[in-house]
């Protein structure tokens, strides 16, 4: 599914973000950006060890804030690290949603025009796929109604419920929209 929104697009998908072709993947991480389990262990296993590596180096970094690094042997070229949780793998809403926001703006930095999101914090975090959706959609349709060099924000959802979940919570935005 995809919505354009300004100059770009935001697209739902069920898959894999280890295996996107997008310019960066998003790793859904803590903030000392060491690679465990989840999008993050996947990521590591995916594209290899330097990339935690790296990650760490930049790290500790605040809890909402985001990194980047090499991709390692993904297809994508970055990964841009979003520290939605602290050591405590706890998440809320407002990390979600600044780490959500300081993920785009690295992309923005980086003239990055296309990037993969999961549903971050709905892991090891636990918050709820739902909540997670409308936050996230609200940050990528708020970022990508201004300037950027970001044409697509992909988010790649790893089974058909949270896929389902994300392109319930963008028809519900974009219905909204047009009625008021």
């Amino acid at each position: 599914m995809k919505i354009h929104v300004n100059r770009g697009e935001i697209e739902i998908v069920a898959g894999d973000i280890t295996l996107q072709e997008t310019a960066a993947v998003v790793n859904a991480a803590n903030n000392h950006f060491w690679m465990g389990g989840g999008v993050a262990g996947a990521i590591k296993r995916a594209g290899g060890a330097s990339i935690e590596s790296e990650a760490i180096s930049k790290g500790p970094v605040e809890v909402g804030e985001a990194v980047l690094t090499g991709g390692g042997s993904l297809k994508a070229r970055y990964v841009i690290h979003a520290a939605v949780m602290g050591q405590d793998l706890h998440t809320d809403e407002s990390k979600i949603r600044n780490a959500t926001r300081s993920a785009l703006k690295v992309a923005d930095k980086s003239g990055v025009e296309s990037v993969s999101f999961p549903a971050l914090g709905t892991g090891v975090g636990g918050f709820s796929v739902h909540h997670c959706a409308r936050i996230m959609i609200e940050e990528a349709v708020a970022f990508l109604s201004g300037t950027t060099p970001v044409r697509l924000v992909r988010f790649v959802l790893f089974d058909a419920e949270t896929a389902k979940a994300f392109e319930d919570e963008l028809r519900l935005q974009f219905s909204t929209k047009r009625h008021h």
